[in-house]
């Protein structure tokens, strides 16, 4: 047989390029194959924070029960127990420490996935394969992505336990019982809502889909990695800052006992006809009635009630607030945006990939 009736001979069944594509589970097999060292570290980096929060809310939650359990509540050695359990606020219970999770996720998991095959190059064999670049790039995407949101969605359950008793209804039972401040926090606390609920898990995908996005866009690692730490931080920020407190109309109240939980997004004092008054002006009107209203005998000053002070005077303050019982439906809120926006940029990664990536 010469070599040109060799090239004659018509093509078996299995190299027709008609056939069925290659299935969904062989491409799954070669994404944890090619990311299985990034998908690793993230596992070590979950482990190691459930670790760390599992011994830290062991302690908190000892030292908060004996606190709560102390009787007389007057006594010294229930002072010291609350004190013991004041003195733990901190380290991780404002939250900033964990808020670096999800960004960095999106930086050296998502950006990678696309970015690393671009720039190398190696994503013109994937396509010879027989799955195509659609496929291709869904089939990593995706993949990574419930993986992401489902292990952030568990340790979600373990952030929830650990702060537990810095929230409402354990700051009350403390309070109730030892009539002493603790740590107390609003459930919309900065840097503590975006931990909770099904929000962390929609905001580590969406890092996530950042990440790819730019790793598509940019078409190398290094760049896309910094472009997505930077195009995070400011989603963040101004969902943080100016979005969130806008999800459901705040409500307005003149009366001083706000509830403590609740999240107190401006205050404002007016006059008799609802002119905002300056703290400059407050404060000459405070220093005027100061020597007979506040002074004690003997001149020993006695406690300074300013706002009764100012009430009487014709002075109103308007506190505008979300009340804490709207937790859950700024979590879904939150949640659904996010969610939404992280199917929207993993369709705008397909389509550039379909456009761009020759």
């Amino acid at each position: 047989m010469t070599p040109l009736s060799t090239l004659a001979v018509p093509a078996r069944p299995e190299e027709d390029a008609n056939l069925r594509p290659m299935p969904w589970r062989r491409m799954t097999w070669v994404t944890w194959r090619q990311h299985r060292t990034a998908l690793t570290g993230v596992g070590v980096l979950f482990v190691a924070m459930a670790v760390g929060l599992w011994v830290a809310g062991l302690q908190l939650h000892h030292a908060y029960a004996a606190a709560v359990a102390c009787h007389p509540a007057s006594s010294f050695a229930c002072g010291n127990l609350v004190n013991s359990f004041n003195g733990m606020y901190g380290f991780l219970a404002n939250g900033f420490l964990l808020q670096v999770v999800p960004p960095l996720i999106g930086a050296f998991l998502g950006a990678p996935v696309l970015a690393r095959e671009l720039e190398s190059g190696t994503f013109r064999f994937a396509w010879t394969l027989g799955f195509g670049r659609r496929r291709w790039t869904l089939a990593k995407v995706v993949a990574l992505g419930v993986v992401v949101a489902a292990v952030a969605g568990a340790i979600t359950v373990l952030f929830s336990w650990y702060y537990q008793p810095y929230f409402p209804a354990g700051s009350q039972a403390l309070n109730a019982s030892k009539e002493l401040p603790i740590g107390a926090s609003s459930p919309f606390a900065p840097g503590l809502f975006d931990l909770r609920g099904v929000t962390f898990a929609a905001w580590t995908l969406a890092a996530f889909a950042i990440g790819v996005l730019a790793g598509a866009l940019i078409r190398r690692v290094v760049p896309a990695i910094v472009a997505t730490l930077v195009a995070y931080t400011g989603l963040a920020v101004a969902a943080g800052g100016f979005l969130r407190q806008h999800y459901l109309a705040p409500l307005v109240t003149s009366k001083l006992n706000t509830p403590a939980s609740a999240w107190i997004l401006s205050q404002q004092w007016l006059t008799k006809v609802g002119q905002p008054v300056s703290q400059a002006v407050l404060g000459q009107v405070l220093q005027a009635g100061a020597p007979p209203q506040f002074a004690g005998k003997g001149g020993v000053p006695k406690s300074l009630d300013a706002w009764q002070y100012l009430v009487q005077h014709g002075y109103t303050q308007l506190t505008t607030y979300q009340p804490a019982n709207r937790f859950w439906p700024f979590q879904w809120i939150e949640g659904g945006w996010l969610l939404a926006l992280s199917v929207l940029l993993i369709a705008v990664t397909v389509w550039l990939v379909r456009r761009r990536a020759t």
